[in-house]
């Protein structure tokens, strides 16, 4: 095994991290960073500097305009743009975006990637992914798809609700996961690709949440005879799920490569902090019940590290890493929530005030644990390899 990081690598993770410590972080006690999130007028500004600085979607290929970094590679400037929680949306590497312009490239034509992916890429626009439904349809149960994609001659019409899709509100486009049907013969999930403001989308409400990183916030959305032609279907008619899985299993490493470098920034203010404050006759973290903390933190943000390089090497070798990805997302989601607790007991009643960036950090780790699938599927997963490898003996 070699953990050496090749020169050029940690030279542009070097300048990512210090491009979000001079140019994004002064920008996060601006007003447009709204309870629903960045305002695209903000999201607009931040990604004009991450373009000047030659640093816009580095997860994409050159053709389109990126860096075309590897995996590891991503987790190495991903993890130093997370360091603000602005620096992902400055960089264009934020979900949902991410994740979609990582589907585009494996799964669309050349058509559409010309026609969604390179304006996505150029952060023209933004994007969305639209699969969660409300009770009874689709949450972390894909079986329980309820939105239906019917055939009408060259067209699919889409009826069904969504909820909790992210940046719906303002996207250029959305991926829609339904069910699709041929008269009463069904096709299965499907990917639809459809051009955002659309008469036929309603966005119903925008969801109040804990949680306030996303550009465009979380949306219910109606269909209501939404038509898409058959050369806007994503793939191939009944292969969704498993387009799914090529979306999610990166994208839910990148999530933890994000919320790794702003957990690590609340570990920074934490340290600091107890370090220079004092009771009880000398500075907090030499009381062992402070300073114990940080080593707790020093302890799950170096393993979260290595979880998340070892995915990414696995990805990188052309391993699907679904197991992995499983069992490091509920790891660095669970230690990251951890470490932001701990962060604003060290502060105490400074963490709970909006005069660091502490608490905006733990309400956003929190999240995570739910999101790209709750901690409890993945366990169940992990469990039913396990059983099925044990069967098989």
């Amino acid at each position: 095994m070699d953990f050496s990081i090749e020169p050029s690598d940690a030279a542009l993770r070097d300048r990512v991290r210090s491009f979000v410590e001079q140019k994004i972080i002064p920008y996060e006690r601006d007003p447009r960073l709204t309870s629903h999130g960045p305002t695209d007028e903000l999201r607009i500004e931040l990604n004009a500097l991450a373009r000047e600085a030659g640093l816009l979607a580095p997860h994409v290929t050159s053709h389109f305009g990126g860096l075309g970094l590897s995996h590891v590679q991503r987790a190495l400037v991903f993890e130093a743009a997370g360091y603000s929680t602005l620096g992902p949306i400055a960089l264009h590497c934020a979900a949902p975006d991410e994740g979609n312009m990582h589907l585009l490239e494996i799964v669309a034509d050349q058509r559409q990637k010309e026609r969604f992916l390179r304006p996505l890429a150029r952060a023209d626009i933004r994007s969305c992914f639209a699969m969660t439904e409300p009770h009874p349809g689709a949450g972390s149960d894909p079986s329980q798809l309820a939105t239906r994609a019917d055939r009408d001659g060259d067209h699919f019409v889409i009826s069904g609700n969504k909820w909790l899709i992210t940046g719906a509100d303002g996207a250029g486009f959305m991926i829609v996961m339904a069910r699709a049907f041929d008269d009463a013969e069904e096709l299965g999930p499907t990917m639809f690709l459809a051009s955002m403001p659309n008469d036929a989308i309603k966005i119903s409400r925008i969801i109040g949440s804990m949680d306030s990183s996303f550009t465009g916030a979380h949306a219910q959305v109606e269909f209501a005879g939404l038509r898409v032609h058959r050369d806007d279907v994503l793939g191939e008619i009944g292969e969704g799920l498993r387009y799914a899985q090529v979306r999610l299993a990166p994208a839910r490493l990148t999530h933890c490569m994000r919320w790794l470098g702003a957990a690590t920034r609340a570990h920074d203010i934490a340290t600091e902090y107890a370090t220079k404050r004092r009771a009880f006759g000398s500075t907090l973290i030499r009381h062992e019940g402070v300073g114990f903390m940080l080593a707790d933190n020093e302890i799950e943000l170096h393993m979260c590290r290595l979880a998340i390089l070892d995915v990414a090497w696995r990805l990188d070798k052309g391993d699907p890493g679904r197991h992995e990805s499983s069992m490091a997302k509920v790891f660095v989601s669970e230690a990251l929530f951890r470490i932001a607790d701990r962060c604003m007991q060290i502060l105490g009643g400074l963490g709970v005030t909006h005069d660091t960036q502490v608490e905006r950090i733990f309400r956003e780790v929190r999240t995570f644990r739910i999101y790209d699938g709750p901690s409890e599927v993945h366990r169940w997963a992990i469990a039913n390899r396990l059983a099925r490898k044990q069967e098989a003996l």
